[in-house]
């Protein structure tokens, strides 16, 4: 790393807080990820789950992550970035590793002596033991979703503090890519953890798999303490790089060492682009979260394939290796600005619609499903990759239209409403589910199980368009905020 300000050679400590993102957003995704990792194998069986369970517990924790979205950028904005970054991620750590706790728990309330007594119970039992086991897991992924809710408004506010609004795109683009480096990490490492604390006796596998990947965010915490400071502030960034962050003329900044104007939190509400963001996200969020959070148990429902075999490992692994390419996405509109000339807004804009197309792929998801697993996945990997470039990008709109004081608040309304339009996703996908296998309901040509998820891949397919048309008719030119 160079630091050679007599010869101005710029630092380029900017990439390393980017690098801290990605780690941070990785471990953040990998926390998901045990519980839709586990539960069709391991808990299931113990707790005797169905679809409606593990859809409430999906549900709740949208929600909850909704809610707690609303307060989390503003408590960033109050507590500051180092102190609000590190207050979320312990919280979301130990969050995760509770988790750990909720059979011990069930065993105790309901005076059982066992997994094993819990998996062969019968009659009135059963439903004692998912309903109490549900709730507890339902406390534990609340907390989770406490700390969770503050990783992208933390982030979102270091991008715009490290980076001039011509990069950030693409420096959102690459922290992001984390969720996807998470969830092609989680498929290679949980089912194997769970299986192994399983085979040498402690507990029944998952819970370790929890406090394993818990732990991980304590880690990241003692780097953070000593890596970060505000560029203005860091011993690592020399005035060639402080010149290069700061050099947009229309940042809505005050001079360096003065206090910003704040926006109060009823008035983040009283502009159309804090509900065009907000309606992007409402409408999109919850089809990631689809993806990750039903894409394990809808292999083993239609194809019988477990996450902890082979196959199902390397169905995963690929289906967010796919994803991956996403990082190019946030490059996009710093293209089109150079070919165009276009503001950063409208090439932002410009790339969202071309990733909104993408997704309807996964109306072939079903159909190509009769021919083999892997096609379904690689649909579905595409449609997760637009995704990621569709959510670099609008996070960036944020920084275009907001002044800094202002993003960790904006970031966390649009993340209410990104949560709250997955709950109501993860919800009808779940209840939906054992609805169709119950009744064996029939959805052009599929029936069962098969036809409730082409009907949500359906949903998933037109939801960016949606959203990308919303947006432009709320804000259709570039027009930053000033706060008076």
């Amino acid at each position: 790393m160079a630091t050679d300000s007599k010869n101005n050679l710029m630092t380029n400590w900017r990439w390393w807080m980017c690098g801290m993102l990605f780690v941070a957003t990785a471990v953040n995704y990998m926390d998901r990820q045990v519980l839709s990792l586990t539960w069709d194998e391991f808990i299931k069986p113990e707790f005797h789950w169905d679809e409606s369970h593990y859809g409430t517990i999906t549900s709740v924790f949208s929600i909850v992550y909704a809610f707690c979205m609303l307060f989390a950028g503003r408590f960033i904005d109050w507590m500051g970035t180092k102190k609000g970054y590190l207050w979320a991620i312990g919280v979301w750590s130990a969050g995760a590793c509770a988790h750990a706790l909720c059979g011990i728990i069930t065993k105790s309330w309901l005076g059982l002596s066992g997994a094993a007594e819990m998996v062969a119970a019968t009659g009135a039992t059963v439903t004692m033991i998912a309903t109490v086991s549900m709730w507890c897991f339902i406390v534990a992924r609340c907390v989770l979703a406490l700390g969770e809710a503050g990783n992208f408004p933390a982030a979102i506010k270091v991008t715009a503090e490290y980076f001039p609004k011509k990069d950030r795109a693409y420096a959102t683009s690459i922290f992001n890519a984390g969720a996807s480096i998470g969830a092609l990490i989680a498929p290679l490492s949980i089912p194997l953890l769970a299986k192994y604390f399983q085979g040498i006796g402690v507990g029944n596998g998952w819970e370790m798999a929890f406090i394993v990947i818990g732990a991980l965010g304590f880690v990241w915490m003692g780097f953070w303490i000593f890596w970060y400071d505000e560029p203005h502030k860091s011993k690592h960034v020399n005035q060639a790089e402080l010149d290069y962050i700061e050099q947009d003329p229309d940042d809505n900044t005050q001079a360096i060492g003065t206090p910003e104007k704040k926006m109060s939190f009823l008035q983040a509400f009283s502009y159309k682009q804090t509900w065009a963001f907000a309606f992007g996200k409402f409408m999109t969020d919850g089809v990631w979260w689809f993806f990750l959070f039903w894409t394990p148990s809808y292999l083993n429902t239609q194809f019988g394939i477990k996450t902890s075999d082979n196959l199902g490992v390397a169905l995963i692994f690929t289906l967010y290796l796919i994803t991956m390419f996403s990082i190019y996405g946030g490059k996009l509109p710093t293209i089109i600005i150079n070919k165009t000339g276009l503001n950063p807004y409208a090439a932002r804009m410009r790339a969202m619609l071309i990733f909104a197309f993408f997704p309807l792929v996964v109306l072939l998801a079903q159909p190509l499903g009769t021919i083999s697993p892997w096609l379904p996945v690689i649909m579905i990997g595409i449609g997760g990759a637009a995704h990621q470039s569709w959510s670099a990008n609008i996070f960036s709109t944020v920084g275009d239209m907001f002044p800094k004081s202002a993003i960790a608040t904006i970031t966390g309304i649009g993340g209410m409403a990104g949560g709250i339009g997955s709950m109501i996703l993860q919800k009808v996908a779940g209840n939906l589910f054992v609805y169709a296998g119950e009744t064996n309901m029939v959805f052009l040509g599929f029936a069962g199980k098969p036809a409730g998820y082409f009907i949500i891949f359906c949903v998933c397919a037109v939801a960016y368009l949606i959203g990308w048309g919303v947006m432009k008719v709320l804000v259709p030119q570039y027009k930053p905020i000033v706060v008076e």
